[in-house]
């Protein structure tokens, strides 16, 4: 609405506000992968690709259970054997405590990032779409498409959200003054 309002004859805001807070919103937490896993394709596109007797090994850094690394400070992952697939069911059915207090996995590091980032993104959003017109509009779309460049897990997502931290600073400051680089704020 704000585009239509105040960017007329231009487009793509409100598609790159859709499908970055899309992003945001459907990151992938253990109970996702857990669904992934047990819900019946996995096995599905395993058999259609294989024959016979298959062995599972799974490389997992479990963020309850892994050791971190002395130098990097990063989870180590480790090998599991199919024995794990029941885990993963279990994960799965216990996706109704996602967010909640019972949500162990909501108390670490990287889920807290991504629900920091959700209120964020919300708040910038609010913050600089009064501000559209033919001067910001480059640098608004290109914040409101900056989540896409949050990719990966784990050290690979912190890096990213560093990065696009990075950038978030330099386009808010584009926006508050004006502007006047918005030729610049969209690279």
């Amino acid at each position: 609405m704000a585009e239509k309002d105040k960017a007329r004859g231009r487009s793509g805001l409100a598609e790159a506000v859709a499908k970055s807070l899309y992003k945001l919103m459907a990151y992938k937490d253990e109970y996702e992968v857990g669904r992934l896993y047990s819900d019946g394709d996995f096995h599905k596109k395993l058999g259609a690709q294989f024959e016979g007797d298959y062995k599972l090994t799974f490389h997992l850094a479990p963020p309850l259970f892994a050791d971190r690394d002395p130098t990097t400070g990063e989870l180590k992952k480790r090998e599991f054997g199919g024995w794990v697939m029941p885990l993963f069911r279990l994960l799965a059915s216990m996706k109704h405590l996602r967010g909640g207090k019972l949500d162990v996995f909501g108390y670490t590091a990287e889920r807290k990032m991504e629900r920091a980032l959700i209120r964020q993104y919300e708040s910038d959003m609010r913050a600089v779409l009064p501000k559209l017109n033919d001067s910001t509009r480059d640098a608004i779309v290109a914040l409101a498409a900056l989540p896409l460049q949050i990719r990966g897990f784990g050290p690979v997502k912190q890096a990213s959200e560093a990065k696009a931290a990075k950038r978030r600073e330099e386009l808010l400051g584009v926006i508050h003054a004006g502007g006047t680089q918005s030729a610049r704020a969209a690279e």
